[in-house]
């Protein structure tokens, strides 16, 4: 064992994988136990997964595998004079195989007895190193091929046995386990899909999927049902989507979850979204703007008529951002009514009010209904068709201050997408007030960011032009690191990019014809208002976010 850690310390020495304080501080410790370096490497959090993947390959001179299972219904006879149930005992995991040659995995080389026995059969053998998670999603796979396995799983066509299976302890505390761990980690969905054979559970944390533990191949049909029951779909229904609810306590924690099931060619995936009752503070100074950003917006929300878009794809927090500004609106002497598909959080002392398809309330009838009862503030979650269009900017020229979405790119584009819907420019000059484009980025962890070297600075400065953003409080740039406390991911939260396109008379004298939007690229440029890549920028010379996260987002 000397000689091994002896080797381990050399290796992170030689690779920086920590600072000497730290390997100092383990090599102390390390005396006082009988745990391997490695080992202790990897669970006081100072190395990752992957970094002790890369330390395994180097020092056992192996690679790593790359790939799904190689293994196949057809290999079972050649499988059958190897005693694989004790090779995954001891941590060996068959890969690939042939009438003369093994591929056997393995995620910690600290087990002797399988290589022992090894020496027993007749195949050539050959080693490749994997994660210990990946180990065992590959494990999940190579089970669902074994015969006995087989035989534990349920047809997905007798519905009286998943729901039996779906109401058991097992699967009752698999899918709690699933929902609490999701929220401690802060993921706002949790997906469950088929792929490879199997089901695979990802956690989307700061907008980043994340893979979870393992489904037992045999709960994997019966976590599908129980979800349904919970949120109240038919488990029978298999060939068309459904959506439903569930309202439940994850420990101290009231959470709604909205649930969705798509059939798939193999199977059907799932999608859980974790809304947190009263955990979402809809303040418009917690939501990351700039200074400059927030004054503008303020003044919008003093008009008392005129269509206020904001725009982005789905999950850059439109509608956090759009809460918030009626949030700061919501007084006693005004009256709030929003439209939405489907009403995600409750704000007190606004009238709420869900489309529902079905019955032909969409949102242009439900925004026709709506300007009956008197409002003075609308939102309309989304518009998508010519009707709702025209009646919201209608609306504005009537007295009433609206609030939308639309799906584009960016701020400029939201002028040719209500123009593709066939609005008049008349409407669009009198209606609009502003448009803002929104995306969510992670934010650096504050325990483990660290500067960038001078150099470092210099490097992205000439490439990114960075000399040209006004910087009011610059800081420097950071790069991400990983610790503990952020999952080893360098990031923790996010923080709202934003582009902000004011609807004056600069950009209502502009002709609203095919050359509109180059117009307005070389307004804003003129006006110095920063895209939402410049915006990201500025986070990033704020010390807030990365550059890589910047270009991920909004390069």
């Amino acid at each position: 064992m000397q000689m091994w850690n002896s080797k381990v310390h050399e290796y992170v020495l030689a690779n920086q994988l920590i600072d000497n304080k730290r390997l100092s501080q383990a090599l102390e410790y390390q005396t006082t136990t009988n745990d391997k370096l490695d080992i202790l490497l990897l669970n006081s959090g100072w190395i990752d997964e992957d970094q002790l993947s890369d330390l395994y390959c180097h020092l056992l001179n192996c690679t790593k595998w790359q790939g799904p299972l190689a293994i196949t219904q057809s290999d079972q006879d050649i499988l059958k004079a190897i005693n694989c149930d004790f090779l995954l005992e001891c941590g060996l995991l068959p890969l690939e195989v042939n009438e003369k040659k093994l591929k056997l995995g393995f995620a910690s080389p600290h087990s002797n007895e399988g290589v022992d026995y090894l020496r027993f059969i007749k195949h050539e053998v050959e080693f490749f190193n994997i994660t210990k998670k990946e180990f065992e999603l590959l494990k999940e796979q190579f089970k669902a091929l074994s015969s006995e396995q087989t035989d534990l799983i349920v047809s997905s066509d007798n519905v009286a046995m998943l729901k039996e299976l779906a109401l058991g302890a097992p699967t009752v505390n698999l899918v709690n386990s699933l929902i609490n761990k999701g929220v401690k980690l802060g993921a706002s969905d949790l997906h469950i899909e088929p792929i490879d054979g199997r089901y695979r559970a990802r956690y989307r944390i700061d907008g980043i999927l994340k893979e979870a533990d393992p489904i037992p191949l045999s709960l994997q049909l019966a976590v599908i049902s129980r979800v349904k029951i919970l949120s109240g779909m038919d488990i029978a229904e298999k060939r068309r989507p459904q959506d439903g609810k569930i309202e439940m306590k994850a420990g101290a924690t009231d959470l709604d979850i909205r649930c969705s099931t798509l059939p798939l060619g193999f199977g059907e995936s799932v999608v859980m979204r974790f809304l947190i009752k009263n955990a979402v503070k809809f303040d418009l100074d917690k939501l990351g703007y700039s200074q400059d950003l927030i004054n503008f917006i303020n003044e919008d929300l003093k008009r008392t008529s005129g269509v206020i878009l904001m725009t982005g794809p789905t999950g850059s927090g439109k509608t956090t951002s759009l809460y918030s500004f009626l949030n700061k609106m919501n007084k006693s002497d005004v009256k709030i009514v929003t439209l939405e598909d489907p009403v995600e959080y409750h704000l007190p002392g606004i009238n709420q009010v869900q489309v529902n398809s079905e019955i032909g309330f969409d949102f242009s009838a439900g925004l026709r209904s709506i300007v009956r009862q008197d409002p003075d503030i609308i939102m309309v979650g989304e518009i998508r068709d010519n009707e709702t269009a025209k009646i919201a900017l209608q609306s504005a020229l009537t007295g009433h201050l609206v609030f939308s979405t639309v799906h584009t790119n960016d701020a400029p584009t939201a002028y040719t997408r209500l123009m593709d819907l066939g609005i008049e420019e008349y409407l669009l000059n009198a209606g609009l007030i502003s448009i803002m484009a929104q995306r969510l980025a992670r934010t650096l962890c504050h325990e483990c960011k660290q500067p960038l070297s001078d150099d470092e600075q210099a490097l992205q400065f000439e490439k990114y032009h960075l000399a040209d953003i006004n910087q009011p409080s610059f800081i420097g740039l950071h790069k991400a690191v990983g610790c503990e406390k952020c999952e080893h991911t360098g990031y923790s939260g996010r923080v709202a990019f934003l582009e902000y396109l004011p609807c004056d008379n600069d950009v209502k004298r502009l002709a609203k014809n095919e050359q509109l939007l180059d117009n307005l690229y070389a307004l804003m440029t003129e006006k110095q208002l920063r895209s939402l890549k410049q915006d990201g920028l500025l986070k990033a010379l704020q010390g807030v976010t990365t550059i890589e996260e910047v270009m991920r987002v909004a390069g």
